[in-house]
């Protein structure tokens, strides 16, 4: 890579996330102060191992966005087997937590295999869908892209982990369409799918995910059980107001009634403590990150650039969508680690990597296509 293409490299895109992460180590130290009264003793400690992780994010973005990310197209069909190895492996041998078998332990370490899926499935579409840039609109190619993103996706759901596996298919759709797929054939199946969803949900989601959608529909059914953190979370998030109670003083977080307030439910903890101005600083922020990565894709000089971005873009803004939503009721509970800003090393470094990911394609947009 020539010096003169350093010059390309986004420091706002790395500014915006560096923003995020900042925002949620501060929040993660807020909700960890029930668990941790003495504060940051330790590298056990919440904030201690997201800024851990983060520095490793940040080392391994640099590695890739200094590597050709055309090297990672050509490695497509075995990073696509590894994700399937992966997800596959969890199944039988990952560690259950919370009702899900989503994670196994490498060397003392818990990886959550479907944030690895997630990444190597975009770059294999970005691969086959960009290989075929003239026959997209043909049934077959149609279809096999739709059999890629569902074969994760299916593997996903069998842990169970809804949330991720509709996050594989708003992906695929958003990747199919940027590659010139006709909208008619995407309204026609999903059409077919929403159609099919009464008889999916008998067939498939098992009484843990079903006992999930109707705890969503009243949570006052169980409020001391499965209700308990849907309720409290709702009551967080509207005892903010609009200055919120001030950080370190929400009473549903300090007193620990919200169950996961440094995971799942951190969105929560920014409403109570820091109230709807924190909210809007909190979207901003994910609003100028997106408009970066949409950037990365108009800049792209080749189609396997493009829908990569493409792919990134939608997979953060689904992320931040259905956290959000499950957040204030809008969406049941699904287990979506809001990005940048939960706490998990595996969604963090992952970002990271699809951060280098984008930085590489800017830093190589003015050359030749591959």
């Amino acid at each position: 890579m020539e010096r003169r293409a350093v010059r390309h490299f986004d420091y706002g895109l790395l500014l915006l996330a560096g923003a995020l992460v900042a925002y949620g180590t501060v929040l993660i130290y807020s909700a960890s102060l029930t668990a941790y009264p003495d504060g940051i003793s330790g590298l056990s400690h919440p904030v201690a191992k997201q800024a851990t992780f983060a520095l490793f994010g940040l080392a391994v973005m640099a590695v890739i966005a200094w590597m050709d990310y055309r090297v990672f197209g050509q490695l497509a069909p075995g990073l696509y087997a590894l994700s399937i190895l992966i997800l596959v492996t969890v199944l039988f041998l990952g560690d259950t937590a919370f009702g899900s078998r989503r994670w196994i332990t490498i060397g003392g370490t818990q990886i959550q295999a479907s944030e690895v899926a997630k990444l190597l499935t975009i770059i294999t579409l970005a691969r086959f869908l960009a290989d075929r840039q003239l026959q997209i609109t043909r049934l077959r190619v149609f279809l096999v892209s739709l059999a890629m993103a569902a074969l994760p996706a299916a593997l996903v759901m069998a842990e169970p982990d809804m949330g991720t596996a509709i996050i594989f298919g708003a992906v695929w759709v958003g990747m199919v369409l940027m590659a010139g797929a006709r909208v008619r054939q995407v309204l026609i199946l999903g059409g077919f799918l929403l159609a099919s969803i009464p008889f999916a949900a008998l067939a498939i989601l098992g009484d843990y995910q079903r006992d999930r959608i109707a705890l969503f529909f009243n949570p006052n059914s169980d409020p001391l059980g499965g209700g308990f953190n849907i309720l409290q979370g709702e009551i967080s998030v509207g005892s903010g107001g609009v200055f919120g109670k001030g950080l370190t003083e929400g009473s549903q977080t300090q007193l620990d009634f919200l169950q996961t307030p440094t995971t799942d439910y951190i969105f929560s903890v920014l409403g109570e403590e820091l109230g709807l101005i924190g909210a809007l600083v909190l979207l901003a922020l994910f609003t100028a990150l997106l408009f970066r990565t949409i950037r990365v894709a108009t800049l792209a000089r080749d189609q396997f650039g493009r829908l990569l971005a493409t792919g990134i873009a939608i997979m953060i803004l689904f992320q931040v969508f259905i956290n959000i939503a499950v957040n204030i009721r809008l969406l049941p509970v699904t287990g979506i680690p809001l990005p940048f800003v939960s706490q998990g090393g595996s969604s963090l470094i992952m970002l990271f990597v699809a951060l280098g990911l984008l930085q590489s394609v800017l830093l190589r947009h003015r050359q030749l296509e591959f």
